[in-house]
């Protein structure tokens, strides 16, 4: 890939030098903003305590009784407007965009109609300020009401709903049972994963969508069945959108009895605050700070709505940058439209989300998680998109260096290498931000699954690493994680658990009904102990992937049939594209573009184990299969040689640019794409897999016996598409470079909804404009040679190590887990120890 700089009339900018270095592994001391504002509002969030509010809750409680007898639809969007009505609203000081999610700032709301019996359990048995970590307040008001309306909603969630579906054997091979695969996050929360089309919205404003929605409903015929369907869908969604009006109204009115106790310049940001709401409530934004108003405000709607992780603000430099080239035209000043921006993220900062234990043993982290701005890339055209407002942004960034929004920039042969010193740098300061993705892979990986070329190359990051054509897709990202290694274990052990005995610090209670040694799960495939050649053993591999492959699609099709009867979105559904077009539901199927995307899990773990069997059973024939099954059966006790050797250089290991490991790395994604692509869903959509595990890595591995790849009992599998990383050894052995070059033998273009690769680097090997330059050539090359996405920590293990020991003295360090960056107190001891040991890389 070149690095030469496009051809621009002048170079955009940021409000600090492009090349300004803030700092190499710094992210846990304080970075202030130069803008005062921005230092006040940093201080309000950090003297704040996360904390779970009922309001919530007990208000669609309210609802769902209020509106039962309406159908589902209806009953949607009048609970919706309910929620927008009677919500609790505030105004903080010195803020200057307003919003919320049905919560005070850093407090989570609860949404009891995805799952309930998690969030009784929890209070009754663990309450959520006594987690070891992810711990949330909760008063003694909230603890009651979140009971007392418990009973309401026993047999009446998406959960019950979507098990009542499901076969015996999916619900045996899922986290249910066995824990092949888990979709744990779509039972217990809203889907989300998509970008509303800020944009389109920012273009009409709400009295345009509005206008649109009646025109529509003024030509169904109400003697056609199918208008009457979409009849009922307008109606709904009328009553959403003159709901999302009265809302923006009601803070034009608190920001006005706001301003008659506040002082001088407070008094005047109030009284515009007011207009900028009573403004947008129906008429489309008029300069920068109504834009991210507006934005704010659509956000809030989809979150209040529905807890969906990973909604993300997509292309926000490109539909953002009207706005901002009006307002420098009429004199208003950069350093001013910063502070705008710095405000925005910091009210983007402060929601959160309160998860169920399995969910936070897997992925630790009290924020709103997949907030992803994506910066940079090519536009529609296929031209250089970058502007001000890329470099604005990722200032804002590192200016706040908070766990939310989460930063994706697109690279491209065009992209200016003004911004790839400025993202080095940003990433130098080590608190993971941001991750960077080829357009060269992404947008063929795209058009792979049948977005038009303009879509594809307008692609925009939802959450971690999921592609998605923003505001016009509903993707259904994440829809389950696949462990490869327990796939693996079945297929040399005859379709059997060798052990399914928990060992996680969550995962126990959940997993009990696992702990039976030698019971069936697969097929009969026969076992290593038998097989009499390699060929044999990724036979077994084949027909016990297609069958789990089987269980999980169904499962997953499952619970997308249970969300879609009893939660519908018509809030959501204003803001996709095609839903108004085709008069149907996001949830639906209405969204142009519908997918189903879950990710396989291991593949670096499934190589190496593949690679010690082929080399040391069948051709140097060192161990035979019955011994390496009882080694792993023992944890690999009296097996300590064999242990050592599986873990040292004498073995062949994915990630050394070894086409022995990593061919076999290859076959297995492939063998599991192969089951996974292209398989209709329940929208009238397709599956697309992705390759990444974020950190179910860690709670997969908990579940986990021995396995052949060196691993013990409990030990997390391998990360993403990284190698293996075992609690005796690194199997990356050969460098950064002999890594990437690993990585890029696997077809990412196949694997549509995402892949991963985490790196992690010594500050000293980045230090210097030397150590600067020589990272971007190897992204470069990274990127030429066929990579996805990649992400980077430059934390040292000393300071990790120190991190774990002394968690006072490190309360602001960020770190980047995988698709995302948190607080390192944030997250679980497992989970800590995977980042500590992940293999730290230098140039040297």
């Amino acid at each position: 890939m070149t690095t030469t700089q496009s051809t621009v009339k002048q170079a955009p900018v940021g409000i600090t030098p492009y090349d300004k270095e803030w700092g190499i592994g710094v992210s846990g001391t304080k970075s202030p903003s130069p803008i005062d504002r921005t230092n006040s509002l940093l201080q309000r969030w950090w003297d704040t305590e996360w904390s779970v509010d009922h309001d919530r809750a007990v208000l669609l409680t309210e609802a769902y009784q209020k509106f039962a007898g309406m159908g589902i639809e209806a009953k949607m969007a009048h609970s919706l407007a309910y929620l927008l009505d009677h919500c609790k609203i505030a105004i903080y000081p010195d803020e200057l965009i307003v919003g919320g999610i049905c919560a005070p700032a850093k407090a989570a709301p609860v949404f009891p109609e995805f799952s309930y019996d998690w969030v009784k359990s929890e209070l009754e048995e663990r309450p959520f300020s006594e987690r070891p970590y992810t711990a949330h307040v909760t008063s003694e008001e909230t603890n009651k009401a979140l009971l007392d309306i418990a009973p309401q909603w026993a047999e009446n969630t998406v959960e019950t709903l979507a098990k009542s579906l499901m076969t015996e054997e999916q619900i045996k091979t899922s986290h249910l049972g066995k824990g092949v695969y888990s979709h744990q996050l779509y039972l217990h929360g809203g889907i989300g994963h998509c970008c509303p089309d800020f944009q389109y919205v920012a273009k009409v404003g709400f009295g345009g969508l509005k206008t649109e929605l009646e025109t529509s409903l003024a030509a169904c015929d109400p003697t056609l069945p199918a208008d009457l369907e979409k009849r009922e869908f307008y109606l709904s969604e009328l009553v959403v959108v003159d709901a999302i009006i009265a809302y923006c109204r009601r803070y034009s009115q608190l920001a006005i009895e706001t301003a008659k106790t506040a002082k001088d310049d407070r008094k005047k940001e109030l009284m515009q605050i007011a207009e900028n709401c009573a403004h947008i409530a129906t008429d489309k934004p008029r300069n920068f700070w109504e834009a991210l108003q507006l934005v704010e405000f659509i956000y809030n709607v989809v979150m209040i709505e529905s807890n969906g992780h990973s909604v993300s603000y997509g292309r926000m430099d490109q539909y953002l940058n009207p706005f901002y080239q009006a307002d420098l035209a009429s004199g208003e000043k950069q350093l001013w439209l910063q502070e705008l921006l710095e405000s925005f993220t910091m009210k983007t900062a402060e929601m959160c989300k309160i998860r169920d234990g399995l969910t936070v043993a897997m992925n630790g982290g009290h924020g709103m998680g997949g907030t992803t701005i994506t910066l940079g890339g090519v536009d529609r055209q296929g031209a250089d998109a970058t502007n001000d407002l890329t470099y604005m942004i990722i200032d804002a960034i590192v200016h706040t260096r908070l766990g939310e929004p989460w930063l994706a920039v697109r690279w491209h042969e065009g992209t200016p290498q003004d911004l790839k010193v400025k993202c080095t740098n940003a990433i130098r300061v080590g608190f993971g931000r941001p991750k960077l993705f080829n357009d060269g892979v992404c947008i063929p990986s795209m058009k792979g699954y049948d977005r038009s070329e303009e879509d594809a190359r307008d692609y925009a990051i939802v959450g971690c690493v999921e592609l998605d054509a923003g505001g016009k897709e509903y993707g259904w990202h994440d829809s389950a994680y696949f462990s490869m290694p327990k796939v693996f274990e079945l297929a040399i052990n005859n379709g059997r658990c060798m052990e399914c005995e928990t060992v996680g610090e969550y995962l126990c209670p959940i997993y009990a009904t696992c702990a039976a040694k030698g019971k069936r799960l697969g097929l009969e495939t026969g076992s290593i102990k038998d097989f009499k050649s390699f060929a044999e053993v990724t036979q077994a591999f084949d027909k016990q992937m297609e069958y789990m492959c089987d269980q999980m699609v169904g499962a997953v099709n499952a619970v997308d049939i249970a969300h879609q009867r009893r939660k519908p979105l018509p809030g959501l559904s204003l803001f996709i594209d095609g839903c108004a077009e085709k008069g149907q539901d996001v949830a639906l199927g209405g969204a142009r573009y519908n997918f189903s995307g879950p990710q396989g899990i291991g593949i670096a773990s499934v190589a190496d184990s593949m690679a010690a069997i082929k080399q040391l059973v069948f051709e140097e024939k060192r161990v035979t299969g019955a011994d390496l099954i009882t080694a792993l059966e023992k944890n690999w006790e009296n097996y300590e040689w064999l242990h050592a050797l599986v873990n040292s250089d004498k073995v062949h290991h994915y990630g050394n640019d070894d086409d022995y490991a990593d061919e076999l790395a290859t076959l297995a994604s492939d063998i599991y794409c192969q089951y996974v692509e292209n398989r209709p869903n329940a929208r009238d959509g397709v599956f697309v897999p992705g390759v990444y595990s974020v950190t179910a890595n860690v709670g997969f591995g908990q579940i986990l016996w021995a396995s052949a790849d060196g691993r013990k009992i409990g030990e997390p599998v391998s990360d993403n598409c990284g190698a293996v990383h075992t609690d005796a050894s690194c199997h990356d052995m050969n460098g950064p470079t002999a890594m990437i070059k690993s990585v890029c033998k696997l077809d990412h273009v196949r694997m549509g909804n995402g892949t991963l690769l985490n790196l992690k680097f010594s500050p000293s090997s980045l230090a210097g404009e030397t150590g600067r330059d020589v990272f971007i050539s190897m992204i470069d090359n990274y990127f030429e040679m066929g990579g996805l996405e990649c992400q980077i920590n430059v934390l040292s293990r000393e300071t990790l190590e120190d991190a774990v020991e002394n968690p006072n003295d490190h309360k602001q360090l960020l770190v980047r887990v995988a698709g995302y960056s948190a607080f390192f107190n944030d997250l679980g001891v497992s989970t800590k120890l995977d980042i500590i040991n992940r293999t730290e890389l230098s140039f040297d």
